[in-house]
């Protein structure tokens, strides 16, 4: 393999690895405060919306809110398996069946 390549691959790592430990890192030696916290607790659930709905709500590109969209009529009962399960596997489970479901029934 030529050097250079090697060089990009192990700067890539580098650029990779370094924001994800740094916080590690620093914050591990502070106490935080509540606040910051309780905001930090809410970060996963707003990258997480911000990935899902726009492929949920928009579909081909245009909101599309009617029961001819599968991927929110298979949102439906997904949400409701992660509200009383709280398990990532019955959900993602759940969903995929959904999708398989109605893509199926030619909804």
């Amino acid at each position: 393999m030529e050097s250079w390549i090697v060089l990009t691959i192990l700067l890539m790592m580098i650029v990779t690895y370094v924001p994800r430990t740094a916080p590690l890192l620093f914050l591990t030696r502070f106490d935080l405060p509540k606040g910051v916290i309780l905001w930090l607790k809410y970060i996963p659930v707003a990258v997480l919306s911000a990935l899902l709905y726009p492929s949920i709500l928009l579909p081909a590109g245009e909101l599309d809110v009617s029961s001819s969209n599968e991927f929110l009529v298979a949102a439906l009962p997904t949400m409701l398996v992660v509200w009383c399960t709280r398990s990532l596997f019955w959900t993602v489970v759940v969903g995929v069946l959904a999708v398989s479901v109605l893509r199926e029934m030619g909804v």
